[in-house]
């Protein structure tokens, strides 16, 4: 995806500071929301440091991630600032909560990238991230499809993320218009307050008593929900109905390869990081990246994903040139059922 920008300017930069800075030493925050999805620490964050690295060997990126505590990442966001930071990248914990973040650092002449998840009540300077919305349609398209082609029988759970996440309030609008039209009842639905893989378990747990044989699949919001999901089947001994995911985490493969998860979506996180780390150094030299599209008021870059089961895994996520290598995937556990699909 092309990034368009508009005529350069100024170098932006807090009003307190006594020099202006050079683009080429310039302090790049990416502020991060939590650890309960593995994809922060293990892809997000080196991706981008890479591509800030590769654009600028001079630059710093000032890394945080809040551990979904919505009061530290607004201290680790005013801490990024009193550093000196040029451009702020943030995925939030609180969308609602981060809007004092945008305010705060525009109103010291600080850009603010929304990076994953948007910021609805404020209009950040940009908006990286993948087409939520699309991803929650996926996922429940795809589930639907293969409980119809399977003649399931039953109802549905839906897992949704937390509900202090714009981005999963996207996720969860797309996740109804392809299941509520769908032929089977949805049973009942829960908001997974943080996205805690152990809060989803719970209220899964709780589920399965109230409908014994009843449901037919979980519609999970990401990968770590839908584990949980997953770890109540097996610790209630029910039979694990097809249950779907998102992030395409190393776990997540494996529960898919072995036949555990049915779906999750493949994320293109590399080029989402890039893109966020190109547009970051264009605001730091005094550019304004312009976007393909608006959310929010806020000039975007939305990349669409590719759901993922078994029939294609090794096709999108799990082999050389992909996301995941097989060796790590492929570990003695899954060797049997990696070889029955072409990974060895």
């Amino acid at each position: 995806m092309t990034v368009l920008f508009s005529a350069p300017a100024c170098t932006t930069k807090a009003p307190n500071s006594t020099d202006a800075t050079s683009p080429q030493d310039a302090k790049i925050a990416f502020l991060m929301p939590d650890i309960a999805s593995t994809r922060y620490e293990l892809y997000d964050a080196p991706l981008f440091r890479a591509r800030v690295k590769d654009l600028c060997g001079g630059c710093e990126v000032l890394y945080q991630n809040a551990g979904g505590d919505a009061a530290k990442q607004q201290q680790q966001a005013d801490s990024a600032l009193a550093q000196g930071a040029d451009v702020i990248v943030i995925d939030p914990v609180d969308s609602a909560a981060a809007a004092s973040t945008v305010r705060t650092a525009q109103g010291r002449g600080v850009p603010v990238i929304a990076y994953d998840r948007p910021i609805p009540a404020v209009e950040a300077d940009y908006y990286v991230s993948f087409d939520n919305e699309k991803i929650g349609s996926m996922i429940g398209a795809s589930l639907v499809e293969h409980l119809k082609a399977t003649s399931a029988k039953g109802g549905l759970l839906q897992v949704n993320g937390s509900p202090t996440d714009a981005a999963a309030g996207l996720i969860k609008k797309g996740i109804h218009s392809a299941v509520d039209s769908s032929g089977f009842d949805l049973l009942a639905e829960y908001d997974t307050p943080a996205w805690e893989p152990g809060k989803a378990q719970s209220w899964v747990s709780g589920q399965i008593a109230k409908f014994p044989g009843r449901i037919a699949g979980v519609v999970a919001a990401n990968d770590g929900t839908g584990g949980g999901s997953i770890a109540a089947f097996k610790a209630a001994g029910a039979t694990v109905p097809p249950v779907t995911g998102n992030d395409a985490e190393l776990a997540a493969a494996q529960r898919i390869i072995k036949g555990d998860q049915y779906n999750t979506i493949s994320k293109p996180i590399k080029t989402v990081a890039e893109a966020a780390a190109t547009a970051a150094y264009a605001f730091a030299e005094g550019k304004k990246p312009r976007g393909e599209t608006t959310l929010f008021g806020t000039p975007s870059e939305l990349f669409t994903p590719t759901v993922v089961t078994r029939e294609n895994i090794a096709e999108v996520l799990v082999g050389d040139g992909k996301p995941l290598k097989t060796a790590e995937v492929c570990t003695a556990t899954y060797a049997d059922a990696c070889a029955e699909i072409g990974l060895t």
